[in-house]
């Protein structure tokens, strides 16, 4: 009878975490369909859809408090050194993951800008990268749910394929730009989608490494390849 209190509490503290992580994961898997459906959105070309897509992002922002709250009363509990990491991998994963509806929402904006002018065939250049980082999202989540640090490694690793195809993108549209200026405003648009998209991968990215602190804590990750060369576009 002496270790019912204690086991109490203990019960108590470990449907509180459950119920941030689910949050965390409900929270994501929001954020990773606003993208899809904003990748949809310019293919379709369709207004309506797009501003009901930067309507849902309050929803999304709304999540990311509720879950800082939660974590933070988490603090008050006396957690152990592992519960800490875990408390501080949650927060900063909330807050990529509120990032990547952001980031999704200004593709989905700049969908509407891009509709006054004529259909631009990159636009399926657009939509690989964002099937790649929609991807690398979804898989993130999943490492974070089973609470698997080579599994988010491995989406880590696969971020330099994004920056790869990002930067071909980038180098297409500046090309065509400087080949017909009339298409400089619409490439313009298409051009920031796709910084957008690389910046969600860059975030999943940030996730992948804060489910490795939580398994392993402070430990050194491996190196990570980087292949975004737009810097350096001559």
């Amino acid at each position: 009878m002496l270790n019912q209190p204690h086991d109490h509490i203990v019960k108590s503290y470990d449907d509180e975490r459950q119920r941030v992580i689910d949050d965390i994961l409900r929270m994501g898997e929001m954020s990773a369909s606003q993208l899809a459906a904003a990748l949809d959105v310019v293919e379709r070309r369709d207004n309506k859809a797009a501003e009901r897509i930067i309507g849902n992002d309050e929803a999304i922002d709304a999540m990311e408090v509720r879950i800082s709250h939660d974590v933070m009363r988490l603090t008050l509990r006396g957690p152990m050194a592992r519960d800490l990491r875990e408390i501080m991998a949650a927060l900063r994963i909330a807050s990529d993951i509120e990032r990547i509806g952001d980031y999704a929402a200004n593709v989905a904006k700049r969908s509407m800008a891009l509709n006054h002018s004529p259909p631009l065939p990159h636009t399926r250049g657009l939509n690989a990268i964002g099937v790649l980082a929609t991807q690398q999202v979804r898989d993130v989540l999943v490492a974070y749910r089973d609470n698997d640090a080579e599994s988010a490694q491995r989406v880590r690793m696969r971020d330099a394929e994004l920056d790869a195809q990002y930067t071909g993108l980038f180098r297409e549209l500046l090309t065509y730009m400087m080949e017909d200026p009339r298409v400089i405003t619409p490439c313009t648009h298409l051009l920031f989608m796709a910084k957008n998209i690389e910046r969600i991968g860059d975030h999943a990215t940030n996730i992948a490494e804060n489910v490795w602190f939580q398994v392993h804590g402070e430990g050194d990750l491996p190196p990570r390849e980087k292949r975004d060369d737009t810097n350096t576009v001559s």
